[in-house]
């Protein structure tokens, strides 16, 4: 069945659906186990090998590079389907797909080759940017040392989203003399070590947890020598959190309406013979799904905007990029309470359309809200609805870079 035909609306192009049919067997083989995934704590490391295996990892490359030559619209369109499969899998596959993008748009022609071409033979990276340590805003305890021509780095990051199924770690340092510097650590590596430590009560198959480098020899080639994100970076990563809500919400949606449909007891005090058939009950499965079309049609159309900034910094106007790239972060931004306030009321309210029995972990309905909070955590919303009072008023630009640090 099309998005189309199943209400979601058109896709993000016109082959729009012949690009989501390569991946749509694999989306359902990560659904089919989700639940039993997420009560007995099992990494999704096959989910994530079955995607590498058919080319997702690679989607933004062209198809010369072993790519699908997809457009921005079209990645965060399959990244809504892939989270209604399981959205600790696109969790933890936020750091690649980023790392892509940096590689895309890197002004170094030898790095760009160099990384587009492991990317095309189907290895990933992780996230190694953020710390929880005593380190200022803006500064990391991570360093990395000279030692003649070559490094060693040591520190140790927490949220290292996706790194413990990645082959390589982006870890985010500085040198010695505290400038910034970034490197691509070979996930195993002497000295590296990644631990399953992540305990919070949603996305908790992502392996968020900690990644400790200890005197871990790099060679030059391994530091990227434009260590500047691509411009619409801040828009790209918080919109993959939105498309990630935007597939719960349709999984909560489908999972629902089934229930419903499958439910023969009802309430001496309700509308039909039938639940299927009781207005009341209707009009909840209505709400959620209502809910989860608004999320994705807000996360295609932010997109667009994306894509704006990314086709003027491929074609070497990178001031019209950056400019497009700021106006991508006040549409993302005006999406983000939008977007979360919908999936969370969605995940709650799904169970008004249910008896007692919905609460069974069993069926693992409070995953999906627990999910949603956890992501809706990562960058708090008030900020970001700040940042869109201040453009409307001011004319300001957003921030163009978010850290955490002491203060």
């Amino acid at each position: 069945m099309s998005q189309t035909q199943a209400g979601w609306g058109a896709g993000a192009s016109p082959r729009y659906e012949d690009l989501a049919a390569r991946f749509r067997p694999v989306f359902a083989r990560v659904r089919a186990t989700a639940v039993e995934r997420d009560r007995a704590h099992r990494l999704p490391h096959a989910e994530i090998d079955w995607l590498k295996e058919t080319g997702f990892t690679a989607l933004r490359l062209g198809q010369d590079q072993g790519g699908s030559d997809a457009s921005l619209p079209e990645l965060f369109n399959l990244l809504i389907e892939l989270s209604a499969a399981d959205s600790n899998v696109t969790n933890a596959l936020r750091a690649h797909f980023g790392f892509t993008e940096d590689t895309l748009c890197s002004p170094s022609p030898d790095w760009r080759a160099r990384w587009l071409g492991r990317i095309g033979d189907r290895q990933t990276v992780g996230s190694g940017v953020s710390e929880t340590g005593e380190a200022k805003v803006g500064q990391f305890d991570t360093v990395l040392h000279r030692r003649g021509a070559d490094w060693l780095l040591g520190g140790t990051k927490f949220y290292t989203t996706g790194s413990l199924f990645a082959d390589w770690i982006h870890v985010s340092a500085q040198d010695e003399a505290g400038e910034p510097v970034v490197a691509l650590v070979p996930r195993r590596a002497k000295g590296v070590a990644v631990l399953d430590d992540w305990d919070g009560f949603g996305q908790a198959l992502t392996a968020s947890g900690t990644a400790r480098f200890a005197d871990v020899h790099l060679p030059a080639e391994l530091i990227n020598p434009t260590p500047e994100r691509f411009p619409y970076a801040m828009a790209f990563f918080q919109l993959v959190h939105l498309a990630t809500l935007a597939g719960i919400g349709r999984a909560a949606s489908d999972d629902v309406a089934r229930l419903v449909s499958e439910r023969t007891r009802v309430y001496s005090h309700g509308n039909a013979g039938r639940t299927r058939d009781d207005p009341q009950i209707l009009q909840v499965v209505g709400h959620v799904r209502g809910a989860a079309y608004a999320a994705g049609a807000v996360v295609l159309k932010a997109a667009e905007a994306l894509q704006r900034s990314h086709d003027a910094r491929r074609a070497g106007r990178n001031e019209e990029a950056d400019a497009a790239a700021s106006l991508a972060d006040v549409e993302v931004n005006q999406g983000v309470t939008v977007v979360t306030s919908l999936i969370l009321d969605a995940t709650t309210t799904l169970f008004d359309a249910l008896g007692a029995s919905a609460v069974k972990e069993g069926l693992g309905l409070d995953r999906y809200w627990r999910n949603a909070r956890t992501i809706a955590s990562h960058n708090p919303r008030i900020y970001r609805e700040r940042t869109v009072g201040a453009f409307a008023v001011n004319g300001a630009a957003p921030p163009r870079q978010y850290r955490v640090g002491s203060a």
